[in-house]
This record gives structure tokens, C-alpha cells and sequence, in this order.
């Protein structure tokens, strides 16, 4: 809901001046002089409209204001009632006549007006259908019409010339009745409870007892004044307009978090009462005539029917509120698939029964391939929004029997039980592949991913969560083969994750161990044959595991993030040593650059930019000395956040390269966007050159595309002189590979920095 003005438009001190002074004239009107009733009456009738006028105007949205213009029509229609009972006093009379229905034809209208307004508050506010409350006040209502038609009613239905007048008269406590269920069903349903509940509360209890007053003198039962049945109704025109008044008015009208507890002792003796009192007054009441006691037993029977349905219902409610507590604690929260715990109960209550019944229980691990730049690109929303698209289409390619669940992430897992022979897992892995690589329809269009899938088996000896793990480890084969593909499980594979975690156990730590090295491997300028610089690369010498190729421990550091730090200490010491050497080299020699990896992980750092400004500013190495040196696969994997970065970085006057360029999208067209002055030539293209080779037409065609941008070209990998010459043929601008020497200890690079002429 929306408030116009809020708490400091209507503050609650009006509310709460408006109450005292209301029944401080209400005071006057009951104990004052006679001549002052009526001014009194008229003014807090005045005043009460005119706080209903203002108080849901200030307090409330034009939306929320429907209850409240209800009660203002009944309202009008009160006064008009008051108004024929002040100019005709006969309307008033006691006992009443047939004058009686003129004011009472008003009255009817404005209690169904109020009734109808109450109703609506009520629609507004509960949160669930299922609150006890609707039940505990009928309860409350049915004694309460039983106490009246006890003593009120069937005592008027009895005296000797009894009329219709006094019948109506004597059903009003009755309609009062039904407006103190609709108000206990606001203060029973729980929420907030705020002064404006207690106010309308407190006007409804004010309206029963005057009219029951009222029935009780018509009745001729009790002797009481005109004056103080007025001065209850004066009492509710009071409070009714102090809670439109008071700023938690809104409270009325908006849904409540109901938190379902344990009944209190308070609402269990209230029922309590309920239940025995009426009970107690029909054992003690005399028999009488047969239509009264007829009535009697039927609205005790009511009560207890309504007793044994609020057990019923309070029952129910604690077994769905249990099934609910389960299925929350065994289903994922947004695809409402069973999650890791109920899988592997399924699983575990499969392979109870696989040994005798042959079955073969076959787990497939289905995790989506580049999940993160859907996260990243178009938000966390659409992210889970095709997290949800692919639950319904999984659920869509398996069987009943079969189990699709969500245990994090972007991971499913498929749980299959079947004769061993049918080899339904394969079949559905195949089949999964090319309904997932269908594009889903999401909010943002059509949005087209694959996925890397593992599968697992077992005939019942292995733990569920054995299982689970075995498919997670194919899962990776798979995704190591290229992605969009589906790998078997065998053991060999475990011993494969065993290894790796021993490597990943034993690489935390290495840098501050000092076990890390930089070597550097030449980059020759193929016009003049001289040294143009080198490229950086980092070697680990473990001395449990002995030295480690990179190929192994950097898919590792990327996966884990120690490649942040790692990478930077890979600049800085670069940067060191490339300062190290101009100054062996002394003034006049031709200028060195450095070449140094970054990693995709560096590249979506936010800091990466920062750090090598700090680098550059720390050592007072020449920001074109550095060349930064990304994949080709890693910027078209997420362009547009890469392009921020590779920015940031270009203006701070490094030279950018793009290292493997063939191997990854073989992006052409997206080059001109890129900030970079070199292209990298992977060595899978050279290896064949000079010899007539297949792929002499690709790096002639990246020469001349390249050279056209104006970018200089590395080709790696140059280990012949057939290679190095064909090369040179083509324009290329610069080599690097084992024909001109591996990559060395910067000790065994002192006739490189120490050379002048070419070789």
C-alpha cells in the first residue's frame, strides 16, 4: 500500500486528541445538564464525520480507502436516524409502536454499511485462508447470540403484548453480534495490532452494549434512560472516527505476515468459556416454550460442531504446516525440484533394492557450460529465470519414475533406475544434449546455451553421495573435452581428481615458499634478427611433486583464484628484471618490452588495472615496455566487460596482445573493437609452414588482415629455419620459439642482453 502523506501528514496525537476531547463531551452529554445534550450530540456527531472525512484522505491511498467511505455512509445514515428520533420523541417511546420503523429504516442500511466495510478490512488483511481465527470468531459470536437470544430475545418474545417493534428492536444485538465476529476475526488473525484495531474494537463493543441496553429497555427488562443509550453510540462515533484518524490505519487494510504458533492460554480459555458457559446456562435454564428451547439447543450444537471444526482445522493445519517444513528442507526453493538431501534419500532407497531386483541406478551430472556470463551479462534475474526453463525442460525428457533435482548452481542431477542392459542413461545424456541446445525463451529473447554432462553407475554398492561425486568427476572430463559433450565415469578418473587435489593442496602456498619462478623465453625481430624482448612465464619447482608443467597447475591456479595473486607477482618481477637488463644494456641499445600472461580470472578482476599502474609507478618501467598479453577465447567470452577493462588498461599506455589468435572464436570481425597493438599466431598454425602445409593460406591471410589494422604479428612456436625463413617471406614482424631458444633462468640469458650484432 501506498501512503499520501505518511505518519508526520496525520500524526497520532490528533487521533488521540480527538478521543479525548469526543469523550469528554460524551461526559458532558451523560452527566452535564439537559439543556446541553443535544449542542453535545450535534458536535461530536460533527466532529466525528469530519475525522472520517479527513483521517483515510491523510492516511491512506485513494486504493485503500474503500472501507473507510463505507463507514462514512453509514455514518450519514445514523445521524439521519438521530435527527427523525430528536424532532419525533414518539420515535422513541417505550414501549415502541409502528413509529419506531421510520429511524429504524435508516439504522439497518448503516449497520450494513459498517458490517460490509469491516468484511473488506478483513478480506485485505488476513494472509491465509486457513487462520484459525474465522472459526474462533463464529465461536465467540455463536455464545454471544446465545447469551442474547437467552436473555434479550426469547424474554421479549414472552412478555404479554408483545409487537414486531419490539421483535426488531431486540434483533439488534444480534446484528451486533455478527459485526464483533467480524472485528474479533481482525484481532484474532494476529499481525499488527495498532491503536486504530483497538479503537475499532473498543467502538464495536461500545455499539453492542447500547443496543443491547436498548432491546433490554423496549423489553421493559431494565430501566434505563434514553440518555445513556445515546451516550454509547456518541462513544462509538468517537472512537470510529479516532482510528480513521490515527497513521496505523493503514494496518487495517494491508495483508499481515501471520506467524501461525501455539494456541495461548488466554485464547484457550476464551474458547474454553465458549464452549461451557452456554452449556451451564441451558442445564440451569428452566424448559420453556418449545420454539425458544428448539433455538437454544440448536445454537449449542453450533458451538460444539464449531468446537470439533476448530480441532479438525488446527490439525490440518499442523500436518500441512509439517509438509511444508518438509518440502522446503527437501526441495530447491526456486525450480521447486528435489534438492541434494532428497536425491540422495531416492538414491539410497534405490540401492537398498538394486541387488535383488537387478537394477543399475545411473546418476547424470548436468552442469551448464559458461552459466556466469548469462549471470553476468543480463543480471541474476534472467539468470534464474533460465535456471527455471531448464528444470521444465529436463522434466519434460525423463520418466516418472526418474528424479530431476537442483543441487546448486546452475547443477542438475538425473536419477535413472533400469535394467542394466537398457542403457537408458546414454540414450537420455544424448538426447538431453540437443534439447538443452535449443534456445529458451526468456524475457530478454531468445537465449541459446549447452552443457557438459557426467554419468555415473552403479548396481547398488556405492553410497548415494559416492554416486553423486563420481558423476560430478565425469562431468569435468566432459567439460575438459570441449563442453557441450557427455563423458562415462571410470576409476581412473578418480585417481586423475586425487592427483588433483594433491597438486592444488600443494600449489596453495608455493609463492610464499618461494617454490615459484619466472622465465623468460626471447622474441626476435625477424627483419633484423635482434633481440626485440621476452615473453614471461611462470615455472613451479615443488619439492614433494618436482617441477610441474604449467599446463597442469595454471588450469588449477584459475579455477581456485590464487592466479590473482600469483599474476601479479608475475608482473612485478618481470617489471624488476626487464629494468634489470636496460641497465646492463646501458643508453643507445635498443629498446626491450616484456611480455607477461594474463589470465581470464586477472582479466575480470576489477583490480587488475590498479595493479598495473601500481607496477608501472613503483618500478618506472616505460608503460610501452609492458605488453599484457590475453587469450583470444577469454575476451570473446564476455567482449563488452572485457573491453572495459582492456580500455582502462590501453590508456595507460601498455601494449595490448592476443595470445593464440585462431585457436578460440577466430574473431576477425570483433579485432577492430580490441585495443591492441599485437596479434599472437598460436604455434598449431606453424608447425606445417614452409612445407607446402594446410594451414599456410590461414596465417597468410591473419598476416595481411592484421598488418591492414596496423598491428605488429609474434608467430609462435618457430622451431626450423624452414619455419623461421617462409616467415620472413610473409612480412611476419616477430618470432619466438626453440629455434631461437626455449625459455630460460634470467642467468642464462646474459648472451642475449650481452649481443650487438646478429646471429
Amino acid at each position: 500500500m501506498t501512503r499520501v502523506d505518511g505518519l508526520s501528514a496525520c500524526p497520532a496525537r490528533l487521533a488521540w486528541l480527538h478521543t479525548v476531547v469526543g469523550l469528554a463531551l460524551v461526559a458532558i452529554f451523560q452527566f452535564g445538564p439537559e439543556s446541553l445534550q443535544t449542542p453535545v450530540m450535534a458536535l461530536v456527531l460533527v466532529l466525528g464525520m469530519v475525522a472520517l472525512h479527513v483521517g483515510p484522505r491523510r492516511n491512506l491511498a485513494p486504493a485503500d480507502r474503500t472501507p473507510w467511505r463505507l463507514i462514512r455512509a453509514g455514518g450519514y445514515l445514523f445521524i439521519v436516524a438521530s435527527l427523525i428520533r430528536a424532532a419525533v420523541p414518539s420515535t422513541v417511546a417505550t414501549p415502541p409502536t409502528w413509529i419506531a420503523f421510520i429511524p429504524n429504516s435508516f439504522v439497518v442500511p448503516a449497520y450494513l454499511c459498517i458490517g460490509y466495510a469491516f468484511s473488506v478490512m478483513l478480506r485485505r488483511r488476513r494472509a491465509a485462508d486457513d487462520d484459525p481465527a474465522r472459526i474462533d470468531a463464529i465461536l465467540v459470536g455463536l455464545a454471544f447470540a446465545f447469551l442474547t437470544w437467552t436473555f434479550v430475545i426469547a424474554p421479549s418474545l414472552v412478555t404479554a403484548g408483545v409487537t414486531s417493534y419490539q421483535i426488531l428492536d431486540a434483533l439488534f444485538p444480534i446484528i451486533d453480534v455478527v459485526l464483533l465476529v467480524l472485528v474479533a476475526q481482525l484481532l484474532l488473525a494476529g499481525g499488527a495490532q495498532k491503536p486504530a484495531l483497538w479503537l475499532l474494537t473498543a467502538a464495536a463493543g461500545a455499539m453492542f452494549a447500547g443496543d443491547l441496553l436498548y432491546s433490554l429497555r423496549d423489553a421493559q427488562v431494565v430501566d434505563i434512560s434514553q440518555a445513556t443509550v445515546n451516550a454509547l453510540f456518541l462513544v462509538m462515533f468517537v472512537l470510529i472516527p479516532a482510528s480513521a484518524l490515527h497513521p496505523s490505519t493503514g494496518s487495517l487494510v494491508e495483508p499481515q505476515q501471520i506467524v501461525v504458533s501455539d494456541m495461548s492460554r488466554l485464547r484457550l480459555v476464551v474458547i474454553g468459556l465458549v464452549v461451557v458457559v452456554p452449556t451451564i446456562v441451558t442445564s440451569l435454564v428452566p424448559v420453556g416454550i418449545i420454539a425458544n428451547d428448539l433455538i437454544r439447543a440448536a445454537l449449542c450444537a453450533l458451538l460444539v460442531l464449531g468446537t470439533l471444526a476448530r480441532v479438525v482445522r488446527s490439525n490440518n493445519s499442523r500436518v500441512r504446516a509439517e509438509r511444508a517444513t518438509r518440502r522446503r528442507a527437501t526441495h530447491d526453493a526456486l525450480t521447486d525440484l528435489p534438492n541434494r538431501e532428497l536425491l540422495s534419500e531416492t538414491v539410497s532407497r534405490w540401492a537398498d533394492r538394486a541387488t535383488d531386483e537387478h537394477l543399475e541406478i545411473s546418476l547424470l551430472f548436468i552442469d551448464l557450460d559458461r552459466f556466469k556470463m548469462i549471470n553476468d551479462h543480463w543480471g541474476h534475474q534472467v539468470g534464474d529465470e533460465l535456471l527455471c526453463a531448464v528444470a521444465a525442460r529436463l522434466a519434460e525428457q525423463v520418466r516418472a519414475e526418474d528424479v530431476v533435482a537442483r543441487i546448486g548452481g546452475d547443477e542438475f542431477v538425473i536419477a535413472l533406475a533400469s535394467p542394466s542392459h537398457l542403457r537408458l542413461a546414454e540414450s537420455l545424456a544424448d538426447r538431453l544434449l540437443i534439447e538443452l541446445a535449443h534456445p529458451f525463451e526468456l524475457s530478454v529473447g531468445d537465449v541459446a546455451i549447452s552443457a557438459s554432462i557426467g554419468v555415473a553407475k552403479s548396481t547398488g554398492g556405492a553410497h548415494a553421495l559416492e554416486l553423486i561425486r563420481d558423476a560430478d568427476t565425469a562431468m569435468y572430463k566432459a567439460k575438459g573435452s570441449g563442453r557441450n559433450a557427455y563423458a562415462m565415469f571410470d576409476t581412473t578418473l578418480r585417481e586423475q581428481v586425487r592427483d588433483r587435489v594433491k597438486l592444488e593442496q600443494a600449489l596453495r602456498g608455493a609463492l610464499e615458499r618461494g617454490e615459484l619462478a619466472v622465465h623468460f623465453q626471447p622474441i626476435v625481430d625477424l627483419a633484423s634478427e635482434e633481440l626485440d624482448g621476452f615473453e614471461a612465464l611462470m615455472r613451479w619447482n615443488s619439492p614433494e611433486l618436482g617441477f610441474v608443467s604449467p599446463i597442469e597447475f595454471i588450469p588449477i591456479a584459475e579455477e581456485t583464484g590464487m592466479i590473482e595473486e600469483m599474476g601479479a607477482w608475475l608482473l612485478r618481477e618481470s617489471a624488476r628484471q626487464l629494468l634489470t637488463w636496460t641497465d646492463t644494456r646501458g643508453p643507445g641499445a635498443r629498446p626491450l618490452h616484456v611480455s607477461v600472461n594474463v589470465a581470464v580470472r586477472q582479466l575480470r578482476d576489477g583490480t587488475l588495472v590498479r595493479i598495473v599502474d601500481d607496477v608501472l609507478r613503483e618500478t618506472g618501467l616505460p608503460p610501452n615496455a609492458l605488453w599484457l598479453e590475453i587469450t583470444e577465447s577469454g575476451v570473446m567470452e564476455d567482449i563488452e566487460a572485457a573491453l572495459l577493462t582492456l580500455n582502462a588498461l590501453h590508456a595507460l599506455g601498455v601494449t595490448l596482445c592476443i595470445d593464440d589468435f585462431g585457436t578460440g572464436y577466430s574473431s576477425l570481425s570483433y579485432l577492430h573493437r580490441l585495443p591492441v597493438g599485437i596479434v599472437k599466431i598460436d604455434r598449431s598454425f606453424i608447425s606445417d609452414i614452409g612445407l607446402t602445409g594446410a594451414n599456410e593460406p590461414i596465417v597468410r591471410a591473419v598476416l595481411a588482415m592484421t598488418h591492414a589494422m596496423g598491428h605488429r604479428v609474434v608467430a609462435e612456436g618457430v622451431e626450423t629455419e624452414t619455419q623461421r625463413d617462409w616467415l620472413r617471406d610473409q612480412g611476419c614482424d616477430l618470432v619466438q620459439g626453440w629455434f631461437y631458444g626455449k625459455a630460460e633462468r634470467p642467468a642464462n640469458l646474459k648472451h642475449w642482453i650481452e649481443r650487438t650484432v646478429p646471429a
